[in-house]
C-alpha cells in the first residue's frame, strides 16, 4: 500500500506519486490475500531485479509477467474494483482526470 505521505483521492481509488494517479489496491481484499499478494508482488520484483542484473531476456519477461500478474490480483492493475461505472484515470495527472478540483484545491493551501 501506498505511503500515507502520499496524497490519496478523496474517494480511496488512487494516490498521487510523480504527478501521477496511481491505483489501491482493492480494500475488499480480506489481509491475508492482500499480504500473500504483496509477498508475490515483492518477490517478482526482485526477480525483476535479478534478471536484468543477469541480462537474461526471458528471466526479466517471466518476472514481469509475476509481476503484472500480482498486480492485478491486487486490484492495482486490470478491471477496475470499484462498481460505479467510473473509468480508470491510472496514470493521468491529477488536474487533467475528474480529480482536477481536488487536486487544485489540495495544491491551493
Amino acid at each position: 500500500m501506498a505511503p500515507s505521505s502520499y496524497p490519496t483521492t478523496p474517494d480511496g481509488r488512487y494516490f498521487v506519486a510523480k504527478d501521477k494517479l496511481w491505483r489501491k489496491t482493492d480494500p475488499r481484499l480480506d489481509e491475508a490475500t492482500r499480504q500473500q499478494w504483496v509477498n508475490e508482488l515483492m518477490r517478482a520484483r526482485r526477480a525483476v531485479k535479478e534478471a536484468k542484473h543477469a541480462e537474461s531476456a526471458t528471466a526479466l519477461a517471466q518476472a514481469r509477467h509475476a509481476v503484472n500478474e500480482a498486480k492485478i490480483a491486487l486490484g492495482e492493475r486490470g478491471p477496475v474494483w470499484w462498481e460505479d461505472g467510473a473509468e480508470d484515470e491510472t496514470g493521468k495527472h491529477p488536474r487533467n482526470s475528474t480529480y482536477a478540483k481536488w487536486w487544485a484545491e489540495l495544491n491551493s493551501r
